[in-house]
């Protein structure tokens, strides 16, 4: 690793503890590697964080804290453990810390029409994220955060970082990256859609590149493999990229691509679903709702948690993005979400 300034030897202390609830098979690299840092100044090069010597005027030191996460495949296996350092967003106030926030992402109604727009043209669509995106947006406000947990300079622990760059958790970071990344394609032959704002064209001749982007998770394809190859070589200039290679799983969807069309289903979204509302072992039918029952307001029936109704509402509301043989049926229950009854 090139970016890193002094390694130390582990010890042989035993790893038996740390790996109770993650089996061994799927830790990422050697168990042996020790623990790895950037130096200091390297951090608050990264992170564009400047050390800020005045005192502070009219202003709070937002928080910092590190968020781990396992990252987990269609198949909930662990593919990547993610450490990312987040400042406490929740704590600034609007007109002071930030203002315009607003960023446009990708609905899901979107990439279902890239993907059958992919089918139709018969072209391959691949999958790309960014590495620390949020990091390559620019912020104009005067932002403070508190240094990182376990990254205090011992001679100055009462000095606080001014903030350059869009750290995560900080309420203007999605704008500034997306206004970053916009500006990019922009600036090299992509238009636009005039409706939805996440999504880029580039045309040569008669064959076109689509890009659609969610926050920092891009897919991309085209009518002619060397476009799609040039785009990842584009993006690879001015970001740290991750390719992922063809499409398979994307915002809870996982995607087929064969021969003969492209094939969307959410078996782990209905599974994780069905786990948190405790509906797992129940009996299966083969209608969504009783055909000769009709759905009316019942006064005297027992009401139930409106947030677990609301809840449930709102996780089928997605589902139907690949269930639509459901969609009748989860309308008709969301009418019931003010004083939702058993019945």
């Amino acid at each position: 690793m090139n970016n890193v300034d002094t390694s130390y030897t582990a010890s042989d202390a035993p790893f038996t503890k740390f790996l109770k609830d993650h089996p061994q098979e799927q830790v990422i690299g050697s168990l042996k590697t020790p623990v790895q840092t950037r130096h200091m100044t390297k951090i608050n090069e990264e992170h564009g964080l400047i050390f800020s010597v005045n005192k502070l005027r009219d202003k709070w030191a937002i928080g910092t804290k590190w968020v781990f996460r396992n990252k987990k495949d269609e198949r909930g296996i662990v593919v990547k453990n993610k450490a990312r350092l987040v400042a406490q967003g929740y704590t600034q106030e609007e007109g002071i810390d930030y203002d315009e926030v607003f960023a446009p992402v990708a609905r899901i109604e979107a990439i279902r029409l890239f993907l059958a727009y992919a089918s139709f043209k018969g072209f391959v669509v691949y999958q790309m994220d960014v590495k620390s995106a949020f990091l390559y947006g620019k912020i104009e406000e005067e932002v403070y955060v508190c240094q990182p947990p376990g990254f205090e300079d011992p001679n100055f622990p009462d000095k606080v970082y001014k903030v350059e760059k869009a750290l995560y958790g900080l309420h203007q970071a999605p704008r500034a990256w997306y206004e970053t990344l916009s500006t990019y394609l922009l600036d090299n032959g992509f238009h636009r859609g005039q409706i939805d704002k996440t999504l880029f064209i580039k045309r040569h001749k008669d064959d076109i590149l689509l890009v659609q982007v969610y926050v920092d998770d891009i897919i991309f394809g085209s009518t002619k493999k060397e476009l799609s190859t040039e785009f990842e070589k584009l993006m690879h200039d001015k970001f740290q990229m991750s390719s992922m290679g063809e499409l398979t799983f994307f915002l809870g969807l996982q995607v087929q691509q064969k021969s003969d069309g492209i094939f969307i289903s959410q078996d782990k979204y209905v599974a994780e679903i069905l786990k948190k509302f405790d509906f797992a072992t129940v009996k299966t039918a083969s209608t969504p709702i009783e055909t000769n029952k009709a759905l009316v307001k019942d006064e005297e029936a027992e009401a139930v948690d409106v947030h677990l109704y609301r809840s449930m509402i709102g996780s089928l509301m997605y589902l139907t993005a690949s269930r639509p043989d459901i969609m009748f049926v989860v309308c008709a229950c969301a009418r019931f979400q003010v004083t939702p009854k058993t019945s």
